[in-house]
């Protein structure tokens, strides 16, 4: 993923008071918008994936995906586009429009939440598994946009704030994400259906609250994209390697998503084989662990 260094707001972006607070920024149309675009998303991304995680532990019986392995697949499916493409979406972040960006993402999303309705509707664990990579896929796109944006549109000195208000952001919508994921698919007769509305209806949110982020034009629209997603990937890892605290960043934070993810992924399976547990069972330990 390529970077600018670029850190100026936007042309007619209101001054900074800098003795205002971060939280002062969901009062203001360049951060508010953005930020719950980013909620939603985060929020349907979490409730697809466990809401499916938690129907293949105790709803579905397929010989291909034991219970047990139900998360771990799930969640390996999900990441697996952000080791493929991540360094190609951060070129595309660079080259177009980052407004635009987002609201392509976000009718990706759409498209994608009504092919995962029509799964759970139907219980077809091979769509669903489909919709996983997809969505992997889109929040790859839209990682190095989050990332992107905020330096564009805020003062340096609003930039932290800023940055710890989206991350505030995306665990709250995590968390509330998996745990209305789990409590919906569970109610008794309409949970598959309860879960397939829910989910388009935050995708449509998300759009629609896209619609008003203001435009963050690119930053170098001369990029030639290296469409080699391999190569590419590689380069941006060398380029990391070279500054040790950048390099040990990246460890660091590879390192907590990872052990985390490993823990939500299994919450379903020890809920059920360990403990004899309900799905609420399941969103009771992921709430104490979150």
């Amino acid at each position: 993923m390529t970077t600018s260094t670029d850190t100026s707001p936007l042309v007619g972006a209101p001054a900074p008071n800098p003795h205002a607070n971060q939280f002062s920024l969901l009062g203001q149309r360049r951060f508010a918008p953005f930020f719950w675009t980013q909620f939603a998303g985060a929020a349907n991304d979490n409730l697809f994936k466990f809401a499916f995680t938690v129907m293949v532990t105790y709803q579905l019986q397929l010989g291909w995906m034991p219970p047990a392995m139900a998360g771990l697949v799930i969640g390996a499916l999900f990441i697996l586009p952000f080791l493929l493409f991540s360094a190609t979406a951060g070129q595309l972040t660079d080259k177009y429009d980052k407004t635009k960006m987002i609201r392509f993402v976000k009718n990706l999303e759409i498209a994608i939440m009504l092919l995962a309705a029509w799964g759970f509707m139907r219980a077809d664990a091979v769509l669903l598994l489909g919709c996983v990579f997809l969505m992997g896929l889109h929040s790859t796109l839209f990682g190095p946009v989050k990332f992107a944006y905020l330096p564009q549109v805020l003062d340096a000195r609003e930039l932290t704030g800023g940055n710890g208000m989206v991350e505030m952001g995306t665990f709250v919508a995590i968390l509330l994400g998996q745990v209305a994921g789990g409590l919906l698919v569970a109610l008794p007769g309409i949970g598959h259906s309860t879960v397939a509305v829910a989910c388009l209806l935050l995708a449509l949110v998300g759009r629609g609250v896209a619609q008003a982020i203001p435009p963050a034009p690119a930053t170098d629209p001369g990029l030639a994209i290296n469409w080699n997603p391999l190569g590419e990937t590689w380069r941006n890892l060398r380029l990391a390697h070279g500054n040790l605290v950048v390099f040990r960043s990246l460890l660091g934070i590879s390192w907590m998503w990872f052990f985390g993810a490993v823990f939500l992924s299994q919450f379903p399976s020890f809920a059920k084989e360990v403990l004899h547990g309900n799905e609420q069972v399941a969103s009771l330990l992921l709430v104490v662990f979150s």
